[in-house]
């Protein structure tokens, strides 16, 4: 077995991909009651609002993640709803929660690490669901933002570059596969950082992209291109890493800050450069294609991560339903 092909393995067998495989099912017992103006698989549901639109997300987070790492779970709660609100060219306005614990000393470092957050991201914590009679501490976020001009999932073409956007100047919060840019960094740049994306859909440069989630760049990227019902292909050696991480390892984790964009290759050098000034890595990892499958390659060798045609992941292509509710 070669070595890409045990790569394309182990990221297609990675936990976070798996989390979102679950999503197929959901959506088909959903489907009934929702909506369908907005198709659904985006980073946030995009309502239609006068000049623009209102963006919704939520997250909810693993019992044994906020029993682990409940100050961090806090500030995560905020953290990656504002990356989703940023990923879909939109400002976030406020965030709410809902916390479960067995008694308030347990929802304490919840409580502070969204606190925190809400204070480095500048996105106020407006209200929420509190129960401090419960068995085990428990979290959710939702966030609301607003988008003058949209970034979706949907709006990748064929023949586009992929670029990954990734803030190499963190750690990984040991030994999960969470790579940490954010906590101790300054929340006035971390702002302006984030800043990038609205300004790139509002300035016509890209009008596709996605955050990178805890499935990781290439399943983050096969999230997209399913949702525009593309295929494409991803080279290995040009995602940006810190030199010391494996391969492997950076493929399938969450960074704090990593966004995967799909931009005519009239604008890449113009959107990477954008990036660079800020210090943020970004590089073109790959193309966009019409044939459905995602490949990943290694100096001429390619090996196929997944057949959406085959076997879909998220189940909202083109070619599916798509109610408007939110589901990642």
């Amino acid at each position: 077995m070669s070595g890409l092909t045990r790569l394309t393995d182990a990221v297609r067998d990675s936990v976070g991909l798996a989390h979102k495989r679950d999503i197929a099912g959901v959506m088909a017992s959903l489907a009934p009651a929702a909506q369908r103006a907005v198709p659904l698989g985006d980073d946030c549901a995009a309502i239609p609002d006068g000049d623009g639109y209102l963006l919704l997300a939520t997250e909810g987070f693993l019992n044994d993640f906020v029993a682990a790492q409940p100050w961090f779970a806090g500030y995560c709660g905020v953290m990656v709803n504002v990356s989703d609100i940023y990923a879909m060219g939109g400002r976030p306005t406020a965030v709410v929660d809902a916390v479960w614990s067995d008694g308030a000393r347990q929802a304490e470092p919840v409580l502070d690490g969204l606190a925190a957050a809400s204070q480095v991201y500048g996105v106020p914590l407006v209200g929420g669901h509190s129960n401090l009679r419960g068995d085990r501490p428990q979290l959710a976020v939702s966030i609301l933002g607003r988008a003058r001009r949209l970034l979706s999932s949907f709006a990748a073409e064929p023949g586009q570059t992929l670029l990954a956007a990734i803030d190499l100047r963190g750690r990984f919060r040991e030994p999960y596969l969470w790579w940490d840019a954010s906590t101790g960094a300054p929340p006035e740049r971390l702002r302006s950082d984030l800043e990038l994306l609205p300004s790139l859909a509002e300035d016509g440069l890209c009008a596709a992209a996605k955050d990178i989630s805890m499935a990781g760049l290439a399943g983050t990227a096969l999230m997209l291109l399913e949702c525009s019902g593309l295929g494409g292909v991803i080279d290995v050696n040009a995602v940006p890493r810190p030199p010391e991480i494996p391969l492997e390892r950076w493929l399938r984790c969450f960074p704090s800050y990593g966004f995967v964009l799909s931009v005519d290759q009239r604008h890449a050098e113009a959107v990477a450069a954008r990036f660079a000034r800020r210090g943020i890595a970004c590089a073109a990892v790959g193309r966009t294609d019409g044939s459905g499958r995602l490949r990943l390659s290694d100096r001429g060798s390619e090996a196929l991560l997944w057949d959406i045609n085959a076997a879909p992941l998220l189940g909202c292509g083109p070619t599916h339903l798509t109610p408007t509710s939110l589901r990642r």
